[in-house]
């Protein structure tokens, strides 16, 4: 299966893991990332999406089986195109922010929409395949604090590490409300509490930071299904954080770990999970979320939408077992 991802964001690693995943499972990629460039402070304009259009309109009729727009403002120019079918996959921000009408007037449009938790399903009032971005636990796995510290260099002493795995020049991640709750926990406690912003590392350096934090805190005004969740639950760190996405969801039954209402219960939360010092028993909650099952629902989708069935090297065993004569 030959597939033309269309996306905004052409390194995104949540994005890039589950197509290696699918690679793996027979299908190939090619990519086309909308013109200009972006970074925290920069945002592509109007022009940068319409000259991306007769790109992927000429790349559309190369024998592809169907298009993936990944992100919202990707379907238009996705849809440009009348060849071939269209699978929306939707990231959050495009379903509960300022583009999010763009997202809702393409979804009919597409022949299967995807997205990340039943919250985003809810808000874009449509029938959608949830999926959440899977998280790959060989990368994402416990290793002993004290030897993580040391990669990351953090070297300060006594005191607690809070991690906040997000740019604060990133409104949505709401930088303003985790600093607000860490400086309160620090004024209440004898132990310094350190706020640790993580941006720009490189995505396979993020483990050792799960690691070496005390604590996950997540302040985002709105999310689809966190990545930096899954994460820290693979690597039994303690998530501290407020409703958004799917995180209810997924920190069910995960001990330490606090689902808040506001800024008194992400403070309380804050404290109890620093000060019992424990990891979390989130590991086995991660499993639900791994790469490979994620892979595997979305080659499903693929094949449902394009109208054919990969055959791996798993699915033809199977296959054979179940056609082999029984020898009793």
């Amino acid at each position: 299966m030959h597939v033309l991802t269309v996306t905004t964001y052409a390194d995104a690693p949540f994005m890039t893991q589950q197509m290696a995943a699918l690679e793996d499972r027979g299908v190939s990629f090619t990519t086309v990332s909308v013109a200009g460039e972006v970074d925290a402070d920069i945002s592509r304009g109007p022009t940068d999406y319409l000259r991306t259009i007769p790109e992927v309109v000429r790349e559309a009729g190369n024998g592809y089986d169907l298009i993936h727009a990944q992100y919202g403002l990707t379907a238009p120019m996705a849809l440009a195109q009348l060849r071939k079918p269209v699978v929306l996959s939707l990231w959050g921000s495009d379903v509960h922010g300022p583009v999010a009408p763009v997202s809702r007037a393409s979804a009919p449009f597409c022949d299967e929409v995807v997205v990340m938790s039943e919250r985003m399903r809810e808000s874009l009032g449509r029938d959608c395949t949830v999926i959440p971005d899977g998280v790959d636990l060989t990368k994402f796995r416990p290793e002993p604090q004290d030897c993580a510290r040391n990669r990351v260099g953090w070297d300060d002493g006594d005191g607690y590490d809070v991690l906040f795995p997000y740019s604060p020049a990133r409104d949505v991640k709401n930088y303003p409300r985790a600093k607000r709750v860490t400086t309160v926990v620090d004024n209440l406690l004898e132990c310094p509490v350190r706020l640790r912003t993580v941006s720009g590392v490189d995505h396979d350096a993020v483990s050792d930071y799960m690691n070496a934090a005390d604590a996950l805190l997540l302040t985002s005004h709105s999310e689809g299904s966190p990545n930096s969740v899954k994460e820290a639950l693979a690597c039994t760190l303690p998530v501290v954080a407020v409703d958004v996405g799917d995180v209810h969801e997924r920190l069910a039954g995960v001990d330490p770990s606090v689902v808040a209402a506001n800024d008194e219960e992400l403070v309380r939360g804050l404290l109890k999970v620093l000060t019992r010092g424990e990891r979390s028993n989130g590991r086995e909650a991660a499993r639900e979320v791994s790469i490979d099952r994620t892979a595997e629902r979305m080659l499903a989708v693929y094949e449902r939408v394009a109208g054919k069935a990969i055959e791996t090297e798993d699915s033809w065993t199977k296959r054979r077992v179940r056609e082999s004569p029984r020898l009793d």
